[in-house]
Formats: structure tokens, C-alpha cells, sequence
């Protein structure tokens, strides 16, 4: 069974298309206009094992704030679309991510009830043309779109950049745990038989 998306959606405000592999081996392709953005889509790629192709253009002249929720958005309409009815998927995930000084815990659930729990000391402050106040508007639009419990704490802080670079990776990793196919979980992992 191919575990695949490809979801292009089309604002007044961006146009970005997203092409997903669950079981791939971590290839990204981030174009977004937005340097550490995609430098994030890469980490994220990279440590899920997720394949991502983003291609994004937005209104970047005003701020990176619509193609960054945009993007979060799409993303989570495939990682929706690709899990399809959840079967034989482990659907939690957790991680505990080092990022030099930075420590950040991740917990997710593809329970089909979106939620967004982030708990990360971000200066406002702008790095690499990417507002920190960017992450959580990103993980918001990811959570929701995915129909994901999101749960996103930075235990010990430090420098934006390592900041959100721990949340990213922290994610990732607590994605490919969920995402796994487990052959001792046969149909919908839920007792009430759907997600």
C-alpha cells in the first residue's frame, strides 16, 4: 500500500504544493523563498525519514507569516491524506531532543482530535527571515490539518536558532515513530475502531 500525498492548495495569499513519502528515507526538497525555513523542512525531512517536497510562493513582501502557516497547513493535509484510515500505524510518538544547550520534548498523537500544546521561550525575534513566533503558527497549522494532538515543550532554552531547530528535529522524531506501520497492530489503532 503506497502511504503517498501530493496536496497543492492555492490562497489569495500563497500557492504551495507538498509531495509526501511516510516510507521514505528522509529526502527533502524545501523551496519556499524563506533560507532557515527551508533549512527546517530539511530537519524535519531528514530526522521523520519522510520524504517532503515543498514548493511555496507567497506574499513574502509582507512577511513570511502566510507561506510558513500555509505551508504548515499542506503539510498536515498530506501527512492526512497519506496515513489515509490510520491502520497498523503505532500513532504515538514521543521524543526527548538535545540541541546543544536546548532540550526539547515532543509527544503526538494521530488521534483525529487537533490540539496544540507549545510551550518554547522565543524572543521576538526574526532568524534567517523567519519570525520566531513562526513556529508555533507552523505547528498549529500542522497539528490541525493533520488531525494530530501536538505537544511541543522546551524544557531548557537557549538561542532562537537552537530553540526552534530542537522543535523541528523534536517533531520529526516523534513523527516517524507514529507514522510506523507495526505488524502486531492489525486495523485502526483505537478501541473505538476508527480515528
Amino acid at each position: 500500500m503506497s502511504r503517498t500525498a501530493t496536496i497543492r492548495r492555492t490562497t489569495g495569499e500563497t500557492d504551495i504544493e507538498v509531495r509526501i513519502d511516510l516510507d521514505g528515507t528522509g529526502v527533502a526538497e524545501a523551496v519556499t523563498g524563506i533560507g532557515f525555513f527551508d533549512h527546517m523542512i530539511v530537519l524535519l525531512a531528514r530526522h521523520s525519514l519522510i520524504d517532503i517536497s515543498v514548493s511555496a510562493t507567497g506574499d513574502l513582501e509582507t512577511g513570511s507569516h502566510h507561506t510558513v502557516e500555509d505551508t504548515g497547513i499542506t503539510l498536515g493535509m498530506a501527512l492526512d491524506e497519506a496515513l489515509g484510515d490510520r491502520s497498523g500505524i503505532d500513532r504515538y510518538g514521543s521524543a526527548l531532543v538535545p540541541m546543544d544547550e536546548v532540550l526539547v520534548q515532543v509527544a503526538l498523537d494521530f488521534s483525529g482530535r487537533p490540539l496544540l500544546s507549545f510551550d518554547a521561550p522565543l524572543a521576538p525575534t526574526v532568524v534567517g527571515g523567519f519570525e520566531t513566533d513562526l513556529v508555533a503558527e507552523f505547528m498549529r497549522g500542522l497539528a490541525n490539518a493533520s488531525r494530530m494532538t501536538l505537544h511541543v515543550d522546551v524544557l531548557k532554552g537557549g538561542g532562537p536558532h537552537h530553540v526552534i531547530e530542537g522543535c523541528f528535529k523534536g517533531v520529526a522524531r516523534a513523527l516517524r515513530a507514529a507514522v510506523t506501520v507495526n505488524p502486531r497492530v492489525t486495523g485502526v489503532p483505537s478501541s473505538k475502531g476508527s480515528l
